[in-house]
């Protein structure tokens, strides 16, 4: 009978820990930021940009990346350290990623540096979601699903080298999207504040896009340029 209790006692034990273990998985993090980028301004900046080796990406915004995030604006990082970017997993969906996740990185490469290094800072944290394949499967559906460019442009809004309110450009995005995108800007050589990351919010499944719970605080003047690419 000790032996019984003894038996039981441990396969409590076990089951518990169990639990314990798929609870933490599932709140591993709060939400994703869906964020993209407008390869112009990216070029425009004091950094210098380089076409990947398979040459100019499309006049288009590109995927920066599916970051896990906390409510608190904090976010987890590197969460694998044994996970290695392997390259073979994603050769599928290689045109597909230089077309709507391309490297603007200097010096010019395929793309293959800038994707690990969102795996692993990134993508290593939602391995209770995605396997590596996965996760780079869902940035590209996201993108299929909320077309940017097309939402502003139907909105008036063009990359002409021209200065738009701000503020229209999150209204048009949010009268598309139902969801208030975060808008980041950056500077150019002459001092100019230009469109250059949308961040949208996306559910823990990483499939449907969100109310932001916290979206960033984009350091963005009241009218910005949308600069040509």
């Amino acid at each position: 009978m000790k032996h019984h209790f003894s038996f039981i006692f441990k396969l409590l034990i076990i089951l518990n820990l169990s639990v314990v273990c798929l609870c933490a998985s599932e709140e591993d993090f709060d939400f994703f930021y869906f964020v993209q980028q407008w390869p112009g301004s990216y070029c425009d900046t004091k950094h210098s940009c380089c076409y990947p080796t398979t040459g100019k990406p499309p006049a288009d915004f590109g995927i920066h990346g599916l970051w896990p995030n906390y409510k608190d604006g904090s976010y987890p990082s590197n969460c694998d350290p044994d996970s290695v970017f392997d390259k073979s997993q994603i050769s599928d969906l290689l045109s597909s990623l230089q077309k709507s996740w391309p490297t603007l990185s200097c010096p010019s490469s395929e793309g293959f540096k800038f994707w690990s290094h969102e795996w692993i800072k990134h993508g290593t944290c939602a391995e209770s979601v995605f396997d590596q394949r996965e996760y780079f499967e869902a940035g590209l559906k996201l993108k299929e699903k909320v077309n940017l460019l097309q939402i502003l442009k139907n909105a008036g809004i063009k990359p002409d080298d021209e200065f738009y309110k701000l503020k229209s450009i999150r209204d048009a995005i949010e009268e598309a999207t139902g969801f208030t995108p975060g808008i980041e800007c950056n500077v150019d050589s002459s001092h100019n504040s230009q469109l250059s990351e949308i961040y949208m919010c996306v559910d823990t499944s990483g499939t449907e896009f969100i109310k932001c719970p916290l979206l960033p605080r984009g350091r963005c003047a009241s009218s910005v340029q949308f600069p040509k690419f």
